[in-house]
């Protein structure tokens, strides 16, 4: 269906059709090769339509949120106990889905998205996108301590190994510690620590491969960007024309 270009971006649930203008007066949308002006239309089914040289979704209705998930709020779409979950936090037209987990007594940024592929480039370890916590610890965790997170640590599900662990900072019996993971089982990162002696007292997600937001409060969230979303696949070794034609929304 041939419609208004700031229209059919908006569509997608990447911006607001006003954004959508915004980019269309910079001249970094095109059509069809051409550089796009307001008031231009276009056909999605035919045309290409790109922003920054990377092509839209084949089909609107691709959505990707950004949660700072508070602690307390479970990461599941449906919970059979009653409880608060992130899809409650995200009021919307369309169904989206948390990408990978956060436990219920963890706080920080959550994906939220419609967009399977995306999800799996996430969250799947073969893709290796790093994701950053910063975690309270009891003790002041050494480089023994250190190097032991990255040349792993055996807990009862195999062995788990952080990219990347240092202290941010120390304060009488407590520390602050950043951990860089790739995978993203169960609890790993506070199991992992209590293996090593240092009870996590709070854990919080800053980071989803080169996505972060401090600015974004508890129980608050925004859509991604542009650039976000084309990071985070490029994250993963892929690229947005990557992203799958979209089956029709569910009613």
């Amino acid at each position: 269906m041939i419609d208004r270009l700031q229209k059919l971006i908006a569509h997608t649930g990447l911006m607001s059709r006003r954004g959508a203008e915004e980019l269309i007066r910079e001249g970094r949308v095109s059509i069809d090769g051409r550089v796009a002006r307001l008031g231009d239309r276009a056909d999605p089914a035919v045309a290409v339509v790109t922003i920054d040289g990377v092509p839209l979704p084949t089909k609107t209705g691709l959505v990707y949120v950004l949660l700072n998930k508070p602690e307390g709020v479970i990461s599941t779409a449906h919970d059979p106990q009653g409880r608060a979950t992130v899809v409650d936090l995200v009021p919307g037209e369309h169904r989206l889905y948390p990408v990978g987990r956060l436990d219920a007594g963890s706080s920080g940024l959550l994906l939220m998205t419609n967009d399977g592929t995306l999800a799996n480039l996430v969250t799947h370890p073969r893709y290796e996108v790093e994701k950053t916590y910063v975690a309270l610890v009891a003790g002041t965790p050494g480089r023994g301590v250190l190097r032991q997170l990255v040349a792993g640590v055996e807990l009862d599900d195999g062995v788990a190994r952080a990219v990347r662990a240092r202290v941010i900072s120390s304060h009488r019996d407590r520390s602050q510690l950043e951990v860089v993971m790739a995978e993203g089982r169960k609890r790993e990162v506070r199991r992992m620590l209590d293996a090593l002696g240092h009870e996590v007292h709070g854990l919080v997600r800053v980071g989803i491969g080169p996505v972060s937001d401090a600015t974004l409060k508890p129980g608050s969230w925004r859509y991604l960007t542009v650039e976000e979303v084309r990071s985070l696949y490029a994250a993963a070794g892929a690229t947005w024309q990557d992203a799958p034609t979209m089956m029709e929304q569910d009613e």
